[in-house]
């Protein structure tokens, strides 16, 4: 078995298009610490760098077979990281947007009396559709919107960690969306 540590991102590019799990390993290990450091630079929130590394890495594993030895592995991941965390700044920039729009419309909007009755109908199948989530789910789902707490501070108060409460919350909001599309249509027309 051929010592990884010494081989060049040129070599172990070779073999990570050759599926070899070890190979990615040690680009793994190689550059995780110094593509952390240069995402913390622009981003202070460690759990976000910590996503957009494992998102990266994840999409490096699964495109390895359209890698293309003869490039820099290094700069390929640089890049990587830059647009990963430029998609999140837009992301972000948009959510923000439709927050303070929202909050706007409901500042400047008083409901009338048969909007206050749909709101309260909408509001009564929603807390129906969580309800019928699975206990752990539900309980994830109601800490992390209701209790407004962070996916880490979840994690800690059910000393779970928080890639599972992440999933959760994602796998809740998925069940959620399918079962009260229906509804919402149901309800509006």
């Amino acid at each position: 078995m051929p010592c990884y540590k010494i081989q060049t991102d040129q070599e172990l590019a070779h073999r990570l298009k050759d599926s070899d799990e070890f190979a990615f390993t040690e680009i793994y290990n190689r550059y995780y610490g110094i593509l952390y450091r240069h995402a913390y630079k622009n981003l202070a929130d460690k759990q976000e760098i910590e996503d957009i590394l494992h998102d990266v890495f994840v999409y490096l594993w699964h495109n390895r077979l359209a890698i293309d030895p003869a490039e820099n592995i290094a700069a390929y991941l640089y890049t990587a990281v830059r647009n990963k965390m430029l998609n999140n700044f837009r992301h972000c920039k948009i959510k923000q947007k439709h927050i303070l729009s929202l909050q706007s419309f409901i500042n400047d909007h008083q409901p009338e009396a048969d909007e206050s009755i749909r709101l309260k109908q909408l509001i009564a199948i929603i807390e129906t559709e969580v309800s019928q989530l699975p206990p752990k789910m539900r309980q994830v789902f109601e800490m992390s919107r209701n209790g407004n707490l962070s996916h880490q501070e979840i994690a800690e108060q059910l000393q779970i960690s928080t890639h599972t409460v992440k999933k959760q919350v994602n796998n809740s909001l998925k069940i959620l969306r399918l079962k009260l599309t229906r509804s919402f249509f149901l309800f509006f027309f």
